[in-house]
């Protein structure tokens, strides 16, 4: 009788969990997906993916950013509905916003950092439209001193070859 009252109250705790975790899930209206890494060089590679069967989506437009040299397209696929593609961090370090959306109508983003140290103001051009001459010099460069040839006289004197640590009189 306890075995049968066990099994029935772990029917009713699936059935109660099946129920609310995706309701959980559609609550706070995240997606699961990944870009990596979250602090790239300027122009460096960046990587994201999503498994729409494991919390993820089916991804209806490319991951856009303003820190990325074009919007990463969404170029892998495999098991459980990923979706997965390589992309190229822009040149200006900072923090970035990577967003996309999703098949079923859900925006998402994550965060990421081009590293390095912001530009404070933009550099002025040159006012002076000459550019300047370099000047000549009349040092002359020396010249380098001839290599001597050194001929190896045979094998055993080049240090032997692929065998030579092994010995044959076994």
């Amino acid at each position: 009788m306890l075995k049968k009252a066990m099994i029935g109250a772990l029917i009713v705790g699936a059935a109660q969990l099946a129920v609310i975790a995706p309701a959980a899930a559609t609550e706070t209206g995240d997606v699961s997906w990944g870009l990596a890494p979250t602090e790239v060089e300027p122009g460096g590679q960046i990587y994201a993916e999503t498994k729409a069967a494991m919390g993820g989506c089916g991804p209806a437009t490319p991951v856009t950013s303003p820190g990325f040299a074009a919007p990463l397209q969404w170029t892998m696929g495999g098991n459980w509905g990923k979706a997965a593609g390589y992309g190229k961090a822009g040149k200006t370090p900072g923090k970035y916003a990577a967003t996309f959306t999703c098949s079923d109508g859900r925006k998402t983003s994550r965060t990421f950092t081009i590293i390095g140290t912001p530009p404070t103001t933009t550099p002025k051009p040159p006012t002076s439209t000459k550019t300047p001459k370099p000047s000549k010099t009349t040092t002359a460069k020396p010249k380098p001193k001839p290599q001597v040839a050194v001929k190896p006289v045979g094998a055993p004197q080049t240090g032997g070859g692929a065998f030579g640590p092994l010995a044959w009189d076994w």
